[in-house]
């Protein structure tokens, strides 16, 4: 019998027993399976880690918000966003750790109350991946603009 648990840093509840990893790859196979559902990748792995902060380090939790908010508030496309920030990001660079070592993990100041996660887009099928990818992303950005010390805007 599956006794129901909880993730440590997105706070859903996995009730299957289906971890958020597990329905992150689930998401990353639907895209692989229907080319166009590739548009929106970029939303999809940075909501993933957004709500999965310790895969980034600090400044890389920092820099994804921004990314974020690039996206969704400023309307930059993924080949704009690339271009802009090329020389803060190339590994040859690079002044900061964008992923998480041991000891640099990113986190937020204090728990975060997500309304929407990774499962409950896998939840809503895919048929709805677009959608619900578009609106995943806006329910970050809403609870990210919530946070403090600083919202995110």
């Amino acid at each position: 019998m599956f006794s129901p648990s909880t993730c440590p840093e997105c706070y859903s509840l996995q009730t299957s027993g289906v971890t958020c990893q597990e329905h992150f790859h689930t998401l990353l196979y639907w895209e692989s399976e229907i080319p166009a559902y590739g548009d929106i990748h970029h939303l999809t792995v940075l909501c993933y880690h957004l709500q999965h902060p310790s895969l980034y380090s600090p400044e890389g939790l920092q820099s994804a918000q921004k990314l974020l908010v690039d996206f969704l508030v400023y309307g930059l496309s993924p080949a704009q966003a690339r271009r802009q920030n090329k020389d803060i990001v190339d590994s040859g660079n690079r002044q900061i750790r964008i992923t998480s070592r041991p000891g640099l993990r990113g986190s937020y100041s204090v728990p975060v109350h997500w309304t929407m996660t990774v499962a409950d887009v896998v939840a809503a099928g895919k048929e709805n991946y677009l959608t619900s990818v578009r609106a995943w992303a806006g329910s970050i950005l809403r609870a990210l603009q919530e946070l403090p010390p600083y919202p995110v805007t």
